[in-house]
């Protein structure tokens, strides 16, 4: 699951920094999700450590009478520009000292490099999936991570337009194994309706509002 909606009035993009919180939208995102999967067999809930990953488990967690483990694996990825801001029409493609780091997109040169994150992620679904063979599992982490892992499972190549990202804020992807072997994917939305339109699939970016800024925006 990806977290739900979190308070940046700065509209920074925050990446690994601690002190970002779910927004009020956020916690309402989250326990809607707990209700859709209150039904389900969920034996496991784990979370990224960051604030907002927690806060999005806890309602998950609840209902299933189970703590919320915290794995670093599930983490978000690395970023040079994490806590500036860096968005559509704010000129930060167009500043020189940005440059260099922009060079690879296929690695990425600003970042955690794609191949880390699928094998840091793929070894948080398998510990998952050991914690609760036979039954279900919750892990929440940040879009990136997500749809990279994704990526990978479906044969994707790994360098991406981040525009085209099926993980909006509070969706589910789910990995099912038979055995020790991924042998589906699923992607839904519990929260669709409580998502901001601009933050939806397909939508126009919001000029100065790019990953990781606004009030609106979770990565």
């Amino acid at each position: 699951m990806r977290h739900g909606e979190v308070e940046n009035p700065e509209g920074v993009l925050y990446g690994r920094l601690p002190g970002y919180h779910l927004s009020e939208l956020g916690r309402r995102m989250a326990e809607r999700v707990a209700e859709h999967l209150s039904s389900r067999d969920i034996t496991h809930v784990a979370a990224s450590p960051l604030e907002r990953a927690q806060e999005t488990a806890a309602p998950i967690a609840k209902v299933h009478g189970l703590d919320v483990g915290t794995d670093e694996r599930l983490i978000e990825a690395e970023n040079i520009f994490q806590g500036r801001t860096f968005g559509v029409g704010d000129g930060a493609l167009r500043r020189p000292a940005n440059w260099r780091y922009l060079v690879n997109p296929f690695r990425p040169s600003w970042g955690e490099p794609y191949v880390d994150q699928v094998v840091r992620m793929m070894g948080a679904l398998h510990a998952a999936k050991d914690a609760a063979r036979g039954h279900e599992a919750v892990l929440v982490s940040h879009q990136l991570p997500i749809w990279i892992v994704r990526s990978y499972v479906e044969r994707r190549r790994l360098w991406h337009d981040p525009r085209k990202r099926q993980c909006t804020l509070a969706s589910l992807t789910t990995f099912t194994f038979r055995g020790d072997r991924i042998v589906s994917v699923g992607y839904t939305e519990p929260a669709r309706d409580l998502v901001p339109a601009h933050l939806l699939p397909g939508a126009k970016p919001v000029r100065g509002r790019g990953p990781g800024q606004g009030k609106a925006y979770g990565a």
